[in-house]
């Protein structure tokens, strides 16, 4: 039986990729709400899928009982009571980064999941979307690098402005920089690692240049570095992508273990090879480029199996409630909340 989803949110054009990957996994879309804060998002969604059923009523798609998933990329701190809603009426969520934006809302997802059974997960694009990720995840796994040290990730953002609806521009709609942006990293951070925790070990959010946005407060720049008992994590995000770059940000890992090393280069190789999802191995043997461009990343096919079967294998529910709450903490920490 093909497993059918219907969309709820376009807010955020990530919803495009959403809706894709999961048509591509061998799901059917049912329809999607045609109401959003974003037009530039309903223009790009129609363009791009004038095949699927556009509904008004929204209860239509909530009501369907064949309707097994929900998928949101609502206003962000809308995500929560819409997947809570959603579990209610027996359907799995899966939400765009980040799923949810206060602890509060952790709180109630949690107790929700719990009582209804049903899924819960966020699209952390490092693990649904990056065959580089994907390919350095397998090398670590494979003790290609020996023994993990250490990751260092770099998340820079074009900022958009005339694009950007007014949500975005707060951190109580949007979620702070580290948990929009931040979220991807400690997932793939605690992926890495095969860890569910991480101590924070510093967390900091900026203000930069309030002149380049609308309001005076939008934070352009976050870092937090994470431990646990397998390695420690730095990360950087900011939006501070000059408009020359052929793509949305230069986004860079390096993994360094006690044999070797890791570098990607998620977006672009900078002034070199064309394209992206570059993935550089260096050993004790050998320095070598692996392109992973165009390599299938299987994440949204497990999760369509896990769907259908009630596994946990494209990422336990532990995990996700674990990024986010980690995510929410390093926010806590570095606002003095």
């Amino acid at each position: 039986m093909t497993l059918r989803f219907a969309v709820i949110g376009i807010d955020h054009r990530h919803v495009y990729e959403l809706t894709q990957h999961l048509i591509d996994a061998g799901m059917e879309c049912a329809g999607w709400w045609n109401v959003t804060t974003n037009p530039h998002v309903l223009d790009g969604f129609r363009k791009r899928f004038p095949y699927l059923p556009e509904v008004a009523e929204r209860a239509r798609l909530m009501d369907d009982p064949t309707i097994t998933l929900i998928v949101t990329a609502a206003i962000p701190s809308e995500r929560a009571s819409l997947a809570i809603e959603a579990m209610r009426r027996g359907k799995d969520v899966l939400a765009d980064k980040p799923g949810i934006t206060t602890q509060a809302d952790l709180a109630s997802v949690r107790s929700v999941v719990a009582e209804t059974g049903r899924f819960f997960a966020v699209v952390f694009g490092e693990r649904f979307q990056s065959p580089a990720s994907a390919r350095a995840r397998a090398l670590v796994q494979q003790g290609a690098i020996g023994r993990l040290v250490s990751t260092t990730t770099m998340a820079p953002h074009r900022l958009n402005r005339a694009t950007r609806p007014d949500w975005f521009w707060d951190a109580r709609t949007n979620g702070s920089i580290l948990v929009d942006i931040g979220c991807h990293q400690i997932d793939a951070f605690l992926h890495l690692t095969g860890r569910t925790d991480a101590e924070i070990v510093h967390a900091a959010i900026r203000t930069v240049a309030p002149e380049r946005t609308p309001v005076t407060d939008f934070q352009d720049w976050g870092e937090m570095i994470l431990r646990n008992d397998v390695a420690t994590g730095t990360m950087q995000m900011h939006w501070f992508t000059p408009d020359g770059l052929a793509d949305w940000g230069d986004g860079r890992a390096f993994i360094v273990g006690t044999e070797g090393y890791i570098e990607l280069r998620k977006n672009l190789d900078l002034a070199g090879r064309d394209g992206g999802q570059h993935l550089f191995l260096v050993t004790n043997t050998k320095t070598e480029h692996i392109p992973c461009a165009g390599v299938p990343v299987a994440t949204f096919q497990a999760f369509a199996n896990d769907l259908r079967d009630r596994t946990q294998t494209a990422m336990t529910q532990e995990h996700c409630f674990a990024v986010c709450r980690l995510a929410l903490e390093a926010e806590e920490k570095a606002t003095g909340g």
